[in-house]
């Protein structure tokens, strides 16, 4: 343990007279830069921890293993139905595409099997938490880590007042302390977060407690800003818990977290299962729908049979920050964005190499208490699968690293095929049509060469075919049925779903409408890995959480190629084939009604419409979890005492409070000192503010980078007090 020294000498904020820091006393901790072309250290760790599953071998045999064998019949059964007069070289094409794309499924399916009787027999608790009962008093100290990226600062506040409160019910706040840390580039919203930080510490009382840091240099991101955070304060806790902006954990869920790592001293990571909530548009509701229902079974199986090799999501978990620190120093990938540079998907591989030196990653379903939200519409998803997409990517240049784990490089492969297939389902449907035009136009050769009695009829047999396709969807849905059948084993949670009926006519109803989203969807991915392909970078996107309203215009514009292509492919279709147009129905209505789908699911009214009618609703909707129950009495709150006023502006919300003043300037970083770098922006905002007769005029001259900048300084926000208002 590194003893820790004071170096934020200015760092004092003024609360009621009294002085308390905005960081505590910084407690470094050696974070090396992992190579990934060599061993790693283990520090005399053994290769298989000791809370890996005694019978994990035959579990991961059985769920794989049964996932090959199902493929296999599928592709015997396909090749059946191809035609028995030869071989051609598109079925060929639709062959392996097919197998690769049900292997995808089977493996879904076969990990949902062991997922429902893990959850009817009530698994997934490992590594002996108990889920419920008396909590149990901890002796260390926890981080809870609240990464934000220009968020709207009241949103984040809401929910870590909420948590704070949890855990002050627990009667152990003592052994927690939260960071807020800030990469924020927007000056406006970097103010309002102080002044928002200073607030939550009034209301809460939690001025040794809550701390606020913003980085002037948002390197390498979250994994960035994460990893500065454990090299200056990582040896004053023995874990951190990642939380993303719009997390909300409860007190008892961290209480038993943070004993479970205590416990368990070769454990480096445990992953919660978030449920998502807060959902108002339909299609928000869709996916919390999707993920209360199906998500327990899901993740009761992954975790049945990736024990202690399991993964991590980049937040709702609890990690040991030492073994953080040890092993999961991200270096950067040769070459250029977008398949170089820092990595995106940083959690994958953060998992991976802390399993890869010897540490356990657990995830444990069972228990409840996290909490996340989804975002409001297809095409606020489509711009946060952007940036995963070229993360997932990027992981094949990390596939190669030795002495990962196989099922940490299953992991991967898994992330890189979860965008890779939407072309290849594009690509399986296409040949399909040739095959179809090929066949409808191109002249059969009865008799060949040879000599027959009889002709030689080219066909595909439609029985057969019927067959796999029955086979197919039967393997795709199974996990949704098997999901509905484990709600129905616990009466409490299927009454706060709206009950048996209901409950069965939402999962026919998300089940009808992903359906129809799931063309978009592919078209959607499959446009963003050719992009990728082309060398563009995703860049850094805020997330959007409001209620999802989008303006028709917008959609139109978005959407009216897939609306272009369905038709086409329609018309196509129908020329070649009736049956074809009939066959290919489900992608054809999804892709022509892109746009009314799209708009319609980004409405807020039907989304409430449904809830009202016991539609999709959730049991954390019915019976409000106490977390939540208190962060929408927060948020009611914050609501009520707005009022209409004028956007957010740094420099005159500086000028009008004295307390926050005095708050930025000792958050401010050490002014600049001879021979260190020189920021041009910082430099040229200076200027202008000494050029500018009034603030009205340095506001019109300042760009956003040069209001940061001078913002960042003792001597620009000098400046800017001393200029007249008008």
């Amino acid at each position: 343990m590194v003893v820790p020294v004071d170096t934020v000498t200015e760092n004092k904020l003024p609360t009621k007279g009294v002085h308390f820091p905005a960081l505590p006393l910084e407690a470094p901790l050696d974070m090396p830069v992992q190579d990934l072309h060599v061993p790693p250290d283990m520090r005399g760790r053994k290769g298989k921890p000791v809370t890996s599953p005694h019978s994990i071998v035959l579990r991961r045999a059985a769920v794989i293993g049964s996932a090959l064998l199902i493929t296999a019949y599928g592709a015997w059964r396909t090749r059946k139905v191809m035609d028995e007069a030869g071989v051609s070289t598109l079925g060929i094409i639709i062959l392996l595409l097919f197998t690769v794309l049900f292997m995808w499924i089977a493996l879904a399916f076969t990990s949902a099997v062991a997922g429902f009787c893990s959850f009817v027999t009530h698994g997934g608790r490992g590594l002996g938490i108990q889920c419920s009962g008396a909590l149990p008093h901890l002796k260390h100290k926890t981080a809870l880590l609240l990464p934000t990226y220009n968020e709207l600062p009241h949103r984040v506040m809401a929910g870590l007042q909420a948590i704070y409160t949890s855990l002050e019910q627990t009667g152990q706040l003592e052994a927690f302390d939260i960071f807020i840390l800030s990469d924020t580039t927007d000056p406006d919203i970097w103010v309002q977060e102080e002044a928002a930080f200073l607030k939550l510490r009034e209301k809460t009382g939690g001025y040794n407690r809550i701390f606020y840091r913003r980085r002037y240099k948002n390197i390498e991101r979250k994994a960035g800003n994460i990893s500065e955070w454990v090299r200056r304060f990582g040896a004053a806790y023995e874990c951190m818990v990642t939380l993303d902006a719009d997390s909300v954990m409860s007190g008892s869920t961290l209480v038993r977290l943070a004993d479970a790592m205590v416990r368990n001293p070769g454990v480096g990571l445990i992953q919660t299962l978030p449920i998502i909530v807060g959902g108002s548009t339909l299609f928000a509701r869709l996916q919390q729908f999707a993920g209360r229902v199906y998500g327990p079974v899901i993740a009761f199986g992954i975790a049945w049979w990736h024990g202690s090799e399991g993964n991590y999501w980049g937040h709702n978990a609890i990690i040991r920050t030492r073994a953080f620190a040890e092993q999961a120093g991200l270096p950067h990938i040769s070459g250029q964005p977008p398949f170089g540079g820092h990595i995106l998907s940083h959690d994958f591989v953060e998992a991976a190499l802390m399993r890869r030196g010897g540490w356990a990653i657990h995830m444990i379903p069972a228990l409840d208490g996290s909490y996340e939200e989804s975002p409001p519409t297809l095409t606020d998803i489509a711009i946060r699968d952007r940036r995963w997409c070229q993360g997932n990517l990027q992981h094949m240049r990390v596939l190669p690293t030795r002495k990962l784990h196989w099922i940490s490089r299953l992991h991967m492969i898994i992330g890189i095929g979860a965008y890779v297939t939407s072309p290849l389902w594009l690509i399986f449907l296409l040949v399909g049509v040739c095959i179809s035009i090929q066949a409808h136009f191109q002249r059969p050769e009865y008799f060949g060469s040879t000599k027959l009695l009889y002709p030689n009829w080219p066909h595909i047999d439609p029985i057969q075919a019927r067959d796999v396709f029955i086979g197919t969807m039967a393997v795709l849905l199974a996990p949704k049925l098997l999901a509905y059948i484990a709600m129905l084993f616990n009466h409490k949670i299927t009454k706060e779903s709206g009950g048996a009926w209901r409950l069965g006519a939402s999962v026919l109803l998300e089940t009808l409408i992903g359906g129809l989203i799931a063309p978009i969807s592919m078209m959607i991915q499959t446009s963003v890995i050719f992009s990728i392909m082309r060398g563009h970078d995703s860049g850094w996107n805020v997330q959007r959480r409001d209620d999802g309203h989008v303006p028709l215009r917008e959609v139109i514009k978005n959407y009216w190629f897939f609306t272009a292509f369905g038709l086409v492919l329609s018309v196509g279709a129908w020329m070649v084939s009736p049956s074809l147009f009939l066959w290919m129905t489900p992608v054809l209505l999804g892709l022509m009604f892109s746009i009314p789908l799209v708009a319609w699911t980004s409405s807020r009214a039907m989304g409430q419409k449904l809830r009202q009618a016991g539609l999709l609703l959730i049991p954390e909707e019915t019976e409000l979890p106490e977390v939540l129950d208190r962060l929408k009495h927060i948020q009611h709150k914050q609501e009520r005492q707005e009022t209409i006023k004028e956007p957010y502006e740094a420099m005159r919300a500086l000028r009008a409070d004295v307390a926050l003043q005095e708050a930025h300037m000792a958050m401010l970083p050490h002014e600049r000192k001879a021979g260190d770098p020189i920021d041009v922006e910082q430099l040229v905002g200076l200027l202008k503010l000494s050029e500018s007769s009034t603030l009205e005029g340095a506001e019109r001259s300042l760009t956003v980078r040069e209001k940061a900048a001078v913002l960042a300084t003792r001597k620009g926000v000098q400046m800017i007090l001393n200029l007249p208002a008008t």
